[in-house]
């Protein structure tokens, strides 16, 4: 692998650094945030605020309690050693958004679990769906402790949870208090948490660097795993309803909290001495596009009904099924071909793909030579897609028949991954 921002790092300057940065969750003063709470917020801006930091505060609940098989697992002991100041961390951001909530927006009972259920209502499908993922994958690093296994933890909970969900949503709460001058108390909150995660951040970066160096199945291990995350995490900050005036109240877009996203992520995985180019497999996200286009891409997919939760029938006018077809023909894994794929919906017009050994192209209509026929309902297909329906079970019961030869069927796997 090529030299990456992490060799620049070590695990002592990390453990140093948090020495010097320690800070007091029951030391800020939340008096004034009280008044600006009640006075200077308008409804609009309490609900949204609420629905925001109700996924912080229980995303900081959740990390504190998945931190402990990464301790186990992490193979040197300073590693070890800076894993057990994040927990501490993640304890200590818990229970400032925990104040926050009781004497702030007055919700719960002044408990930490009091809190989180009084939130919980909050949470978004995708925020639910992303946090059982990395339960999952926590509950697996306790059984095996291999490289690969942690750095799929470390990808999950690094690079997805942090890097790419929690720090632009920092980015963007901490550009709009400080603009208006509002609740001090929770400003200063979020700032020193900003500072954790920005080390937390570097740590898990490094530690993917060394697991890949030293395992080279862990590039590999890597990208199936963000394959897996991206498709339900997309989905995190799609507000109630598609209510854009839950994020525009606080001077911000979803393209634009969607773009830093991207950024972020693709900025962390080359500071891990990884690119999107260069990992195994079919394309993670579109290499051949900016941030920016990502996140109108994203949008678009999960507006159409493509991924997040299922909210009535999927779009399937052929500007939408071109772009799903295009998503299915990238995340194919360009060495599957060649073969061409047809699709027969009882529902919808047909399309097909066609794999020729890293050229692909997807199509409306039938194909004149067919290596594997698909016939299903389109609903089941984009089920299948968008992660809400498990592909084998769709075999199981029948809603997915491919037809064609058992060895074009094994070349295809990977659209079934």
């Amino acid at each position: 692998m090529a030299s990456a921002a992490a060799d620049r790092l070590s695990y002592t300057d990390l453990y140093a650094r948090w020495e010097k940065g320690n800070w007091s969750a029951m030391e800020i003063d939340f008096s004034a945030d009280r008044d600006h709470w009640r006075e200077r917020f308008s409804d609009l801006e309490r609900s949204a605020a609420v629905w925001n930091y109700a996924m912080f505060f229980h995303g900081e609940d959740t990390v504190a309690d998945d931190l402990s098989p990464f301790i186990d697992a992490a193979p040197r002991e300073d590693q070890k050693y800076f894993l057990a100041t994040q927990q501490v961390d993640e304890v200590r951001h818990a229970v400032f958004f925990g104040r926050f909530m009781h004497e702030v927006v007055e919700a719960g009972d002044g408990t930490i679990a009091g809190g989180l259920a009084a939130v919980e209502p909050e949470l978004t499908w995708g925020f639910r769906r992303t946090f059982e993922m990395l339960d999952r994958v926590t509950d697996e690093l306790r059984r095996d402790r291999s490289r690969t296994k942690l750095a799929q933890a470390v990808a999950m909970y690094h690079l997805v949870v942090e890097a790419t969900l929690a720090q632009p949503g920092q980015h963007f709460i901490q550009a709009y208090l400080d603009d208006r001058d509002l609740l001090p108390g929770f400003r200063s909150g979020m700032r020193n948490v900003a500072f954790d995660e920005q080390r937390h951040i570097g740590f898990g970066m490094k530690l993917l660097r060394d697991l890949a160096s030293e395992d080279p199945d862990v590039p590999a291990a890597i990208a199936e795993q963000l394959r897996e995350v991206l498709s339900v995490s997309l989905a995190v900050f799609v507000p109630p309803g598609w209510d854009r005036s839950y994020t525009e109240c606080f001077g911000f877009t979803l393209e634009e909290i969607y773009t830093e996203g991207a950024r972020s992520f693709e900025a962390k995985l080359r500071a891990a001495g990884m690119s999107l180019e260069e990992l195994p497999g079919g394309e993670i996200l579109p290499h051949d596009m900016t941030p920016a286009q990502r996140a109108e891409r994203g949008l678009a997919m999960l507006r159409h009904g493509f991924l997040g939760e299922k909210n009535g029938p999927p779009a399937r006018d052929p500007e939408a099924m071109a772009l799903l077809f295009d998503s299915v023909r990238r995340a194919a894994d360009p060495d599957s071909g060649p073969l061409v794929l047809q699709w027969e919906f009882s529902d919808a017009e047909p399309w097909h793909v066609r794999l020729d050994n890293g050229a692909t192209a997807a199509a409306p209509g039938r194909a004149e030579h067919v290596d594997i026929e698909l016939r299903c309902r389109y609903d089941d297909w984009v089920d299948v897609v968008a992660g809400r329906l498990d592909p084998r079970r769709a075999l199981a019961l029948g809603r997915l028949r491919p037809r064609g030869s058992p060895r074009a069927l094994w070349r295809a796997r990977s659209l079934f991954n």
